[in-house]
């Protein structure tokens, strides 16, 4: 399934990928992080981001920002969250930096502030791809 074709998840995005594999918001951004940054999920394991698209269903916290969660979790947790409060604190700073470039964290927010008929939530989408880029570029550089 991997072959790191795409080195960002910023480049999965823009490729299209989300849109012709038929990916909600969460599982764009997962299966990015996923082939961007060799996280060795398979098909199954990546379907836990199917019930995350559109704020859960529920047009509450956006999906492209759980699923960014996920592989901040993926990527910087050794065993379990409790261990330090390092993912937190990512988190953290991918929720603020999204709220002030797009306005709001809520699903129902974005669509109505972002979301066109044309491209959906792709705006949407690249700026959390964008911002899950930047923190784990930076930290996997701190690491090395």
């Amino acid at each position: 399934m991997q072959n790191n074709q795409f080195k960002t998840v910023t480049a999965f995005t823009e490729a299209g990928e989300g849109t012709k594999r038929d990916l909600n918001c969460a599982e764009t951004i997962l299966y990015g992080a996923n082939e961007a940054y060799g996280i060795g999920l398979d098909k199954k394991a990546l379907r836990i981001a199917s019930g995350f698209g559109g704020g859960m269903g529920l047009e509450k916290v956006c999906g492209a920002l759980t699923g960014s969660v996920m592989a901040l979790g993926l990527l910087f947790t050794k065993d379990r969250g409790h261990e330090s409060d390092f993912v937190e604190n990512l988190n953290r700073e991918l929720f603020a930096r999204f709220e002030e470039e797009m306005g709001s964290t809520e699903c129902d927010c974005l669509k109505e502030k972002h979301r066109t008929e044309a491209e959906g939530c792709r705006n949407v989408i690249l700026a959390a791809a964008r911002i899950l880029d930047d923190i784990v570029h930076r930290e996997t550089l701190k690491r090395n």
